[in-house]
């Protein structure tokens, strides 16, 4: 997949300064011009995917979204090689964009763990798997804040919603911490109800900075519409 980064943010530990990307993925899908096709629809090299009948079933990887603009090494619209959209993660890199970290499958594993029953559901329907075939959760936003000692990355998932937040304190074995979603699975997404969907723009605020002494996370929504504020706690 494509890391393609929709946020970027930096931080710095010691005199080292890291970047962190939100690998959102995104598509040229415009009018007189669309790169994007299903693995289903493409013509694969039988060589090089001896298995491709099976992978093209729509139960396999036949729906994935992937582009038609790479892989055809050959140029005869043949492919031997399969590109997606968005990596599904959030990399930490050096200054010089050398990769130093990634949370591979983290996001997704973890969503998969505590809300089995809507996973990579979409923002505008409460649907199982629904974002599977496109760009999983799609890590949106990201922010980097100092609280307590510590180093933390908040990073906001476009589709099934929430914050993950990841304690990056050691930049090259960065660990899960939470995952924070006040959406309600329950309500129509078009409702009040359903509360926060769609995390597009993440903001820390220090506890120095903070109008209660408390480090804050504000969140905006841009399908709901609404924006959340999250008082940032010691870990126990």
């Amino acid at each position: 997949g494509f890391f393609l980064p929709d946020g970027i943010a930096s931080f710095k530990i010691g005199n080292e300064t890291y970047l962190v990307l939100a690998n959102e993925g995104d598509s040229r899908d415009w009018p007189g011009y669309s790169e994007e096709t299903r693995v289903g629809s493409m013509a694969l090299d039988p060589v090089v995917f001896p298995n491709s009948a099976s992978l093209k079933q729509n139960a396999n990887l036949g729906r994935l979204k992937a582009t038609k603009a790479q892989g055809d090494t050959a140029g005869d619209n043949i492919y031997k090689e399969i590109y997606t959209f968005g990596a599904r993660s959030f990399s930490i890199r050096s200054t010089t964009g050398a990769l130093l970290w990634d949370s591979g499958d983290q996001l997704e594993q973890i969503t998969a763990t505590l809300n089995p029953s809507f996973f990579n559901s979409n923002h505008e329907v409460n649907k199982f798997d629904d974002r599977s075939d496109d760009k999983g959760p799609e890590p949106e936003g990201i922010t980097v804040g100092k609280a307590f000692g510590r180093t933390y990355v908040f990073v906001g998932l476009e589709r099934i919603g929430g914050v993950m937040i990841f304690d990056v304190t050691t930049p090259t074995t960065s660990e899960f911490v939470q995952y924070v979603n006040n959406r309600n699975f329950g309500q129509p997404p078009a409702s009040v109800a359903a509360g926060d969907l769609g995390p597009e723009g993440l903001l820390f605020i220090s506890g120095e900075n903070s109008p209660n002494g408390q480090p804050l996370l504000v969140v905006s929504n841009e399908v709901s519409g609404t924006t959340t504020i999250y008082a940032i706690s010691r870990v126990k």
